[in-house]
């Protein structure tokens, strides 16, 4: 890390008063780490777009294990990307959900394009895909 500095931010009451309730709601002791981890979060974003980036992504998914042949077509999509794929878990959730859980690294344009294709798969109940940039 490098050296702290201090500058100041002018914002709009009604602004800051949500920025506060945001804050607490998440659990943050002050202002200060809640902008630092927006501006890294922004920081992220903006590199992803850099398709040679190292970068990660976990992928969540709810399906119905009785989906006809969701979690094989689940698999065998994984092993296409096998490169990329650094592990999955599976999780059952109740008699018919489960949860798959995959880790995927690559640069951000692979990581993106494998996450969406994971998510779309027809049968997925609930997907999403959270990416960040190794090292950060």
């Amino acid at each position: 890390m490098g050296e702290t500095v201090r500058f100041g931010v002018s914002l709009d009451l009604d602004l800051l008063d949500q920025f506060d309730a945001l804050i607490r709601r998440m659990g943050y002791d002050n202002r200060s780490e809640a902008v630092r981890d927006l501006i890294r979060d922004k920081l992220v974003q903006e590199e992803w777009e850099t398709p040679a980036g190292d970068t990660f992504g976990v992928v969540f998914l709810l399906y119905d294990h009785e989906a006809m042949s969701l979690d094989s077509r689940l698999t065998d999509l994984e092993h296409r990307f096998l490169k990329n794929v650094v592990s999955s878990l599976h999780v059952h959730l109740d008699e018919r959900n489960c949860l798959e859980v995959v880790v995927l690294r690559g640069t951000g344009k692979q990581v993106r394009s494998m996450g969406e294709k994971l998510v779309s798969v027809r049968g997925v109940k609930y997907g999403k895909l959270s990416m960040g940039l190794a090292g950060r």
